[in-house]
């Protein structure tokens, strides 16, 4: 399993193996986020397989689509829904675990710095520098909502 830590407590992962559910949880993850739409991977990692595989080992578990290019804002917001009720620590996962760190950047626009947001995911093999614009607008519209 390729993890990728950006915070201590949440981590990303390009896709897992259903095996890799009952490694997870042998590491101490206490929810699963699969951001991968089924129509990405054959009926054996279905999200109703892998939710199968996270409660045999007691581990929550959220699926939440992420299709190419359809970051919208209902996305967004059920992904801070997600993990505001989430057992940490947490592993998202998709195709590369690319998509999984857009999310995990939006959520936590306003929270942490741009810069912290940025180098987190930089440090874990990703670069966000095109979600830039998008983060800080977040950020700006989350600062206005308080």
């Amino acid at each position: 399993m390729d993890l990728r830590y950006l915070t201590p407590d949440f981590a990303v992962a390009p896709q897992i193996a259903l095996d890799e559910v009952a490694e997870a949880a042998k590491r101490g993850f206490r929810t699963l986020i699969n951001n991968r739409p089924d129509e990405e991977v054959d009926a054996a990692m279905s999200h109703e397989a892998m939710q199968a595989a996270a409660t045999a080992v007691g581990i929550a578990y959220v699926h939440l689509p992420y299709y190419p290019g359809e970051l919208t804002s209902d996305l967004i917001e059920d992904f801070e829904t997600a993990l505001a009720s989430a057992q940490t620590p947490v592993l998202a996962w998709c195709r590369s675990g690319t998509r999984s760190s857009h999310l995990w950047a939006l959520s936590q626009a306003g929270v942490l710095s741009v810069d912290e947001i940025v180098q987190n995911a930089k440090n874990a093999g990703y670069d966000l520098s095109a979600l830039v614009p998008m983060i800080r607008a977040k950020a700006a519209n989350t600062a206005s909502d308080t």
